[in-house]
């Protein structure tokens, strides 16, 4: 007998094992209609999860792999199970949502650290609610946990029913989830941000009209974020009806479920910002690190679905990093800043950071004499979460909530070397490239001016992209920064980001492509299918008139 194993979901499995000890997004690093693992950069690419035993300590990055979870659920290639470490909220949630909503149940369980890494050496296994057997190995699993919630009287009226159907399942789910998490109640949170109005997969559509259809409505101001089209245009771009429609239509079940449709993955940048302390309920994994890191706001990376079930009911589990504790660096990461950086440091910094930090709250070190902007940091805090599963990070001089450091917090650095490889790998690409993606997340008005000001008026030799939010899109517009891009043949995307662009939007010739993004350089060939190149905003700009992107280290790497 090894360790312990504790069950999340219930369910039986059988099956050979897949094991590994790097996490990994499910959205844009797990392909949903075939389990193929398409993240290049993982230990698993190439190899398929569906109808295996999935042993790993958690996941990373996006909110949405809740909904590719649920998709592989109702389609067939699921994993048999998941088998994690540590807690984990957002595959777990889609496989509540399949077990609840479609009788589709998926075992998830949590296992010790010692019975972890004995499952991992195993060739099959098979699962049942008291046990794992596994090559002559036996562990034993204790039921789900259920904590008791301590809900108010209008909780248990929504529980009841009294607000309908709709609002007692969002209930459920969200107690379920609660107890999942270890919290004892719920808390108010003042707004939410949907982030499964992204048709990441036909599940998200399922899921949101049959909300919907049940009456579900928001009770406190929604945002939402990007959606997977231009949704006034999408026609006219030649985006064919069987993906543009099922796009459209999910979006607009959200806003017949009564949410704004703002359309960003950007949603700190619109007015109704969020402030210090205010606890919120944002899905999209860079919003929410933003939002925890930057602008001292409380909320957890809650996963697609749950965001609904939060802004139906206004109501929230009171753990993770809404409560003091939770917030605390518990790795402190010394940077050995180069001279003379631009912008594109910050991206790399950013997914260095959430390799040197993946399962934890870092404080960065030595990067404040940079004096970083609200566009460098909005870059660190993206690319931050394409490789580590903590909410937000820490910048020390920088961020509100730096000084909030564990007292057993260990230590790491990120050294120049570190950098070079960094880039290299992100820089795997030729230097011929026909197409360059800005907006990922969606592009500030500072940013836009400042890619406007790097063309100089040049016209661009290659497709030039930029997506941005409509509020954004309406200040450029106001200003000229609009009409100069576009002077330059820059187009200007509102709705849709890079990372759910599809052909023939994304121009289908494009063999290699350049971004700005350490977050669309991480995720852009598993998604696109295409090489990647990252640099700053001026690269990017000589890229979008030359064709060239070198691959000479920059100045301050060299």
């Amino acid at each position: 007998m090894t360790g312990m194993a504790q069950s999340i979901l219930p369910g039986e499995a059988a099956g050979k094992v897949l094991a590994c000890n790097e996490p990994i997004s499910f959205w844009g690093g797990v392909d949903p209609a075939t389990g193929r693992v398409i993240d290049v950069h993982h230990p698993l690419a190439g190899q398929s999860i569906a109808g295996r035993i999935l042993v790993m300590p958690g996941t990373r990055g996006s909110c949405t792999g809740s909904g590719v979870l649920l998709d592989m659920v109702l389609n067939g290639h699921a994993p048999a199970a998941l088998v994690f470490a540590e807690p984990e909220d957002v595959v777990t949630l889609g496989a509540m949502i399949g077990a609840a909503m479609f009788g589709r149940p998926l075992p998830v369980l949590r296992l010790t650290r010692d019975a972890f890494d004995a499952l991992a050496q195993a060739e099959t296994a098979r699962i049942t609610e008291t046990e794992i057997t596994a090559d002559g190995l036996t562990i034993p699993v204790t039921p789900p946990a259920t904590a008791a919630l301590d809900l108010t009287p209008a909780d248990r009226a929504m529980l009841d029913g009294t607000q309908g159907e709709a609002t007692a399942q969002a209930m459920r789910i969200l107690c379920a989830m609660a107890a999942n998490q270890g919290a004892t109640r719920l808390i108010d949170v003042t707004q939410g941000h949907i982030d499964g109005c992204i048709y990441a997969s036909p599940a998200n559509l399922t899921f949101a009209e049959k909300m919907a259809d049940m009456g579900a409505k928001v009770c406190i101001p929604t945002t939402m974020n990007a959606i997977s089209v231009d949704h006034a245009n999408w026609r006219a771009q030649g985006v064919p009806p069987l993906f543009g429609g099922p796009a459209q239509r999910l979006a607009d079940a959200y806003v017949r479920m009564g949410c704004q449709p703002t359309f960003t993955c950007s949603p700190y940048l619109l007015d109704t910002a969020p402030s210090e302390g205010e606890a919120i309920a944002w899905s999209e994994s860079n919003a929410v690190i933003y939002a925890n890191t930057v602008l001292g706001a409380r909320t957890a990376k809650h996963p697609d679905f749950l965001d609904l079930c939060i802004a139906m009911t206004g109501r929230a589990p009171l753990a993770g990093v809404y409560l003091d504790g939770p917030r605390q660096a518990r790795r402190i990461i010394d940077v050995d800043l180069p001279d003379s950086i631009d912008d594109a440091f910050w991206p790399l910094l950013g997914w260095l950071a959430g390799k040197a930090a993946p399962d934890r709250i870092p404080l960065l070190r030595g990067v404040a004499a940079a004096r970083p902007t609200p566009e460098n940091l909005k870059a660190v805090c993206a690319a931050f979460g394409t490789t580590s599963a903590a909410p937000m990070l820490h910048v020390e001089g920088v961020t509100p909530e730096a000084h909030c450091v564990a007292p057993d917090a260990d230590h790491a650095r990120i050294t120049k070397a570190d950098m070079v490889a960094g880039w290299t790998t992100l820089n795997d690409g030729p230097e011929a490239v026909e197409l360059v993606a800005i907006g990922s997340p969606h592009a500030s008005l500072i940013e836009c001016r400042a890619l406007a000001d790097a063309l100089g008026g040049r016209s661009t030799l290659v497709a030039t992209i930029v997506t941005a939010g409509r509020a954004v899109m309406a200040e450029a517009k106001a200003e000229g920064t609009l009409a100069r891009l576009e002077a330059s043949g820059v187009q200007i995307l509102p709705d849709l980001c890079w990372c759910s662009i599809s052909e023939p939007v994304f121009p289908p010739g494009t063999r290699a492509l350049m971004t700005n993004s350490g977050k669309y350089a991480h995720y852009g060939p598993g998604l696109s299918g295409r090489a990647v190149r990252f640099g700053g905003l001026s690269a990017c700009a000589e890229a979008a008139v030359t064709g060239h992107a070198t691959h000479a280290l920059p100045p301050w790497l060299a």
